[in-house]
């Protein structure tokens, strides 16, 4: 079973991307190195980095999205981390194969051009993991 290579980025579900940034950029001094909409995800992401991972930022597009689900029911916050892999399709399996449910049985199309698949939270512990593989 391979590792992951590391925590690329902890998404934290917003309200207002325009509305948050103002903390993470003046009061933390986190420097802005991305923003985009991924429509098939419903969401508006920005990308900050710090050391050698990211805070993604995730505003939702619609309120029918996941994002805008997650923010009714539990409100604002932290609402995923993603892990870095290799071979994000080798690792779905091995994951499957211990029994653990996934969101995504294939990879999808994630921001920044990456192939991501999310875990399950009912399969660990009620958190929210994201497979993400960069090109």
């Amino acid at each position: 079973m391979t590792k992951p290579k590391k925590i690329d980025h902890i998404g934290i579900a917003v309200a207002s991307i325009e509305d948050t940034l103002p903390f993470y950029m003046g009061v933390l001094n986190l420097e802005l190195v991305g923003l985009e909409e991924v429509r098939s995800q419903g969401v508006k992401v920005a990308f900050l980095k710090i050391g050698e991972s990211k805070i993604e930022l995730l505003e939702p597009l619609t309120d029918e999205s996941t994002v805008a689900q997650f923010i009714k029911k539990r409100g604002e916050g932290i609402h995923h981390i993603a892990l870095g892999v290799i071979s994000i399709e080798e690792r779905i399996k091995e994951i499957k194969e211990k029994g653990v449910n996934m969101i995504h049985d294939e990879p999808v199309n994630g921001a920044g051009g990456a192939k991501v698949a999310f875990l399950h939270p009912k399969s660990s512990k009620g958190v929210l993991y994201e497979l993400c593989e960069k090109q």
